[in-house]
């Protein structure tokens, strides 16, 4: 593992976080996906001797994305991410399970983060007190029985509500989409 473990370390010296230069329409908020993730290791783990393959396999009955680093020398290093999805028999939300695994089990393995324009703002605290209004809005949020009642709330309030309620919204569809 010696040799691995070299290369590893002079591509992770070199290596930035991923850019956050996609928008999710939904959420109105930014993300780097796949592609951005392989941009900032590839290229620099490549140089270094390391090529990454990310195939899909089955342990114990689930699926999952293996990322493995495999060096000229010979040595793998590799790691698996579960991939999940809302129905497996729905091509589409298999896909997006699968893109999802690839780009997080990639991030975590090569220990990069994604650079936030917004970083400023999330450093400085605030003291919350919603009002009576915000705290009903919430509610419709956490209350919402599926994804399609979860947008249709979301929809209805002002681009300022949107975007107040933006993380409490992200957090809600996890919870729907897990069910």
């Amino acid at each position: 593992m010696k040799n691995i473990i070299i290369a590893l370390l002079k591509a992770q010296r070199e290596m930035g976080n991923a850019t956050k230069d996609n928008v999710n329409p939904f959420f109105k908020s930014k993300y780097a996906d796949l592609n951005s993730v392989r941009e900032a290791v590839t290229p620099l783990l490549n140089a270094n001797g390391i090529v990454v393959l990310q195939p899909m396999c089955t342990v114990d009955g689930s699926e999952y994305v293996k990322t493995v680093l495999m060096h000229e020398s010979g040595e793998i290093l590799e790691s698996y991410t579960k991939i999940i999805c809302k129905s497996q028999n729905d091509p589409q939300a298999y896909g997006s399970g699968v893109t999802y695994a690839r780009r997080y089990g990639l991030q975590s393995f090569m220990s990069i983060g994604a650079d936030d324009d917004d970083g400023n703002k999330a450093s400085k605290q605030e003291i919350y007190k919603p009002t009576k209004e915000q705290i009903a809005n919430e509610l419709l949020i956490a209350n919402s029985e599926n994804l399609e009642s979860l947008s249709k709330i979301f929809k209805s309030f002002d681009l300022q509500e949107q975007k107040r309620l933006t993380k409490f919204t992200t957090e809600r569809k996890t919870e729907l989409t897990i069910k």
